[in-house]
């Protein structure tokens, strides 16, 4: 049975005549009768009674054309969702990101923008810090990711440039310290609170040198993985913390943020995504990131 047997019968079964029907589809009028004698034989049953003035339904061609014309209509809402996808403007993507590049900036407005323009687009969204997405865009499990690169990727990876943050001084709002900005080396002696050196080794070996070169070294009275929960502890008294600028965006009301006058890590973030993914809806979601970067840098 073939899709060119299910259009000849429902034709003839509208127009009740195969002559009416040949007309329509714009096929010989033998071929459609031959075509509807074979839909027939494979069925192994009649569709039509035929009459001397056209043809009727039997019961069972009344059913038959109910599923039919079903069939037929999920088959064309198949056909625009597939060629949708294949356009770029419907289907799913799974997207890692470090949590405080969703904050503000670059990334939420791109991804609104996103979403506005494609509204049929799902977008499935990870928390996980930077090796925990490279290691799942390469591996094919995330379509692309928000990371911070402290490194060259992998030649399977591909990175679109968004924004570079830096380091931020976290204190206790009660701390009392004057001013907007700070000078490491006049902090170095209080309590702090970093991350185990697993999370972000890299960035750890970083911000630790850069702390060296300066001649100090922290004084680490306790260790969480993510910012959320350092930033929890400095806000409530225990030490200070060094955090990426990001956190500027969603400030906790009992910490204070101060610039560093003498220490610098730059952490770049960027869009990461396997080179030889090809996906229409992939590209037009770098085509919103690349829009957005550039109107940001106006």
């Amino acid at each position: 049975m073939e899709l060119r047997h299910l259009r000849y019968f429902i034709a003839v079964a509208e127009h009740k005549s195969i002559r009416l029907a040949s007309e329509r589809i714009h096929v010989t009028q033998p071929a459609v009768s031959r075509q509807l004698h074979d839909l027939e034989a494979q069925l192994g049953f009649d569709l039509f009674n035929r009459h001397p003035r056209g043809l009727t339904l039997t019961p069972a061609g009344e059913s038959f054309l109910s599923d039919v014309r079903q069939i037929m209509s999920d088959l064309e809402a198949a056909t625009r969702k597939a060629k949708r996808i294949s356009t770029g403007w419907e289907g799913r993507l799974r997207l890692g990101f470090v949590e405080n590049s969703s904050w503000d900036g670059i990334v939420p407005k791109a991804l609104r923008a996103f979403q506005i323009a494609t509204p049929n687009a799902s977008l499935e969204l990870t928390p996980l810090n930077t090796p925990e997405q490279i290691q799942r865009i390469e591996d094919g499990t995330l379509d692309g990711g928000f990371v911070y690169r402290y490194y060259s990727l992998s030649k399977a990876c591909e990175a679109l440039e968004l924004v570079e943050h830096n380091l931020v001084l976290a204190i206790p709002a009660d701390w009392d310290l004057d001013g907007d900005d700070i000078a490491m080396t006049d902090i170095a002696q209080r309590p702090f609170i970093t991350f185990p050196r697993w999370v972000y080794p890299i960035y750890y070996d970083r911000l630790m040198a850069a702390c060296s070169d300066l001649g100090v070294s922290l004084q680490v009275i306790q260790e969480e993985q993510t910012e959320s929960a350092i930033l929890a502890l400095v806000g409530s008294g225990m030490g200070a913390a060094l955090v990426n600028s990001a956190n500027l965006g969603r400030p906790p009301a009992s910490v204070r943020f101060l610039k560093m006058r003498d220490l610098s890590v730059p952490m770049p973030l960027v869009f990461a995504y396997r080179a030889n993914n090809e996906c229409p809806l992939l590209q037009r979601l770098i085509q919103a990131l690349t829009e957005a970067t550039y109107n940001s840098r106006k």
